[in-house]
């Protein structure tokens, strides 16, 4: 199946009640995985890459390693542009032929975050769902801290999504990037911004949350779950393993295909606990 767009995901997740995972890639092994889980499980799912992981390949390459391995897969997938930092990333995507797009001026004042926010609205085609982020998330993403988090403010969150016209709200309400195991999501907070939120909204950090609180937030409007750090923990701990068991391994395919097993099985894990009503 070809990449579809984002508003299709959105839109095919919020009427069956489904929460659609969203697995961050930088290497054939990890999309490999994150693929093999989708087939096995058949829930609609984002693959995203951040910019500070494009350094080796660039997007086109994410690109076309996504839509090859896709060719055989039949559950609908999105491409997305994960904590697009600035405007020139969000067009480097979008050359790219990405299906969805995160803008994240979530750092800034709440004026300038809707003024570019707005301005990354305007540079995505029809089609191409726009995720904004109101609140800064704490936590570290690829070792880069926002210098400051700050939970969502429900009073601007109508304001800010209809100013931005944005199809999906990222928000802060206790979770936090990375693995941060004390992390706990708000859902007194939570239901307050979805109390407020004309669109779907967006949890990032999921690999720190216990699965309790992951397999409620269907019961919030979320939409959409953001998962990197398990992934890369489940392949670096896979290579590792390998080297500890054998120091002398020089079957460099059988090391990487046990690394795609073991982010497969994370990634079915992590759809299974977002969606509890899937089998």
């Amino acid at each position: 199946m070809a990449l579809v767009s984002g508003m299709d995901i959105i839109k095919e997740c919020t009427s069956r009640g489904l929460v659609a995972g969203s697995f961050n890639t930088t290497n054939i092994e990890t999309t490999m995985g994150i693929i093999a889980a989708i087939e096995r499980v058949g829930v609609p799912t984002f693959i995203q890459v951040a910019p500070t992981n494009v350094a080796l390949s660039g997007y086109e390459y994410i690109y076309d390693m996504v839509t090859r391995r896709l060719a055989t897969c039949d559950v609908p997938v999105a491409l997305h542009l994960d904590h697009g930092k600035s405007l020139e990333s969000v067009e480097g995507a979008l050359a790219a032929q990405f299906t969805s797009i995160m803008i994240d001026y979530s750092e800034y004042p709440f004026e300038e975050n809707i003024r570019v926010s707005a301005r990354a609205r305007e540079m995505c085609p029809p089609g191409v769902s726009l995720e904004a982020e109101l609140g800064s998330i704490g936590g570290k993403e690829d070792d880069v801290a926002p210098e400051h988090a700050s939970y969502t403010n429900p009073d601007q969150v109508k304001q800010f999504v209809e100013s931005v016209g944005c199809d999906m709200l990222a928000v802060s309400v206790g979770n936090q990037h990375g693995y941060a195991p004390n992390a706990r999501i708000s859902f007194d907070l939570l239901a307050k911004v979805q109390a407020e939120s004309p669109v779907p909204l967006v949890i990032h950090g999921a690999s720190g949350l216990p699965s309790e609180q992951l397999g409620r937030l269907h019961e919030f409007g979320v939409v959409k779950v953001n998962v990197a750090a398990d992934l890369r923990n489940a392949m670096i701990r896979s290579f590792g393993e390998a080297y500890v068991a054998n120091p002398n391994e020089n079957s460099l395919i059988r090391v990487s295909t046990d690394a795609v097993s073991a982010i497969a099985d994370v990634v079915e894990a992590r759809i299974r606990t977002l969606n509890p009503s899937v089998a």
